[in-house]
């Protein structure tokens, strides 16, 4: 009975065992991924800023410019490029919303990002695109990969239709949560004017027409957290100028938008708090249920040991032959 009881421990044993690096090395790269009907929204604020007061033209301090950012999963889109694709496709229809001090529109940029759902890498696709004009991304955007690494990532940056590298600068505490910190500087670069603008009959093509030009450079900087890849926290010290042309009446440049961009407080709770969930969900694919298999396959192990050694052990009573009936003598 020892002998079967041991057998099935060491069957178990095995069985555990080898679950374990199957857990981690191939069935959590397959399991972890982004829902495809994911909805997320983020509000940031850039206090004391400069914006320029297109009435006048004229550059002025405001006391907050309000910028509202939304990531909505299209499930239809995804499923349209997967046919293709051959792999989990997330498509995020995003929105950049400023509004000034008065509650009115400064500007609007939507934007289509198309990726791998479970390496967070850009998928080519039709639609792809940033405020209506054809894009090819390189590089991540919004969401770094699941298990981020401590090295420099390529990021794209949705103002200047470019990619740059975002560069690891450590690793830092934000309120409770250990987080990788990225920064990324995109130098001044001639941009197009938001084909949405907050004056009514303005648009990029009468603004062409003048001479005058869009440019921008921004320092970028995220604390992210590596399990996941979500960023818990991002900030941006923002600058764009509008330069040249009859529209400045001479002048050389005008700022059009300068502040620094923070997340606003109760989204920064929010975010953390759901970073934290999901961390653990991360770590429990990645760290415990491994860890444990592993530790229950040797101790499954030590106990099928334990029961082959007892049922071995010298010195238990053999069991009793018949014995052989005596001869009969006359």
């Amino acid at each position: 009975m020892r002998r079967k009881t041991s057998l099935v421990l060491l069957a178990l044993a095995v069985f555990f065992a080898a679950l374990s690096p199957l857990l981690r090395h191939y069935a959590f790269p397959r399991l972890a991924k982004i829902p495809a009907g994911q909805y997320q929204d983020m509000v940031l604020e850039a206090k004391d800023a400069t914006l320029l007061d297109y009435g006048t033209m004229k550059a002025k301090t405001v006391p907050r410019v309000t910028i509202v950012q939304t990531l909505k999963g299209n499930v239809e889109a995804s499923e349209q490029v997967e046919k293709t694709a051959g792999k989990d496709v997330v498509v995020w229809d995003g929105l950049s919303y400023v509004v000034g001090p008065d509650g009115k529109m400064v500007s609007r940029i939507p934007e289509r990002y198309i990726f791998d759902a479970h390496t967070q890498q850009p998928v080519h696709a039709p639609g792809e695109m940033v405020d209506g004009d054809p894009v090819k991304r390189e590089g991540i955007e919004f969401k770094w990969p699941f298990l981020t690494e401590k090295r420099d990532y390529e990021y794209f940056d949705a103002q200047a239709r470019v990619t740059a590298p975002i560069h690891y600068k450590g690793t830092q505490n934000f309120r409770g949560v250990e987080v990788y910190y990225f920064e990324q500087t995109i130098p001044w670069t001639k941009v197009p004017f938001p084909k949405a603008l907050p004056v009514q009959g303005i648009t990029p093509e009468s603004v062409a027409k003048t001479g005058t030009t869009r440019w921008y450079t921004t320092v970028r900087k995220f604390w992210v957290e590596p399990l996941t890849g979500a960023p818990v926290y991002g900030e941006e010290i923002h600058r764009e100028e509008l330069r040249g042309g009859s529209l400045l009446g001479g002048r050389e440049k005008v700022t059009a938008f300068a502040g620094h961009v923070k997340m606003r407080e109760d989204y920064i709770a929010h975010t953390v708090d759901l970073v934290k969930s999901n961390r653990t969900l991360v770590l429990l694919m990645t760290s415990y249920l491994p860890w444990g298999f592993l530790g229950l396959g040797a101790l499954l192990l030590s106990l099928s040991l334990y029961l082959e050694a007892r049922g071995r052990r010298p010195g238990e009573a053999e069991p009793a032959k018949d014995a052989e009936p005596a001869p009969v003598t006359a």
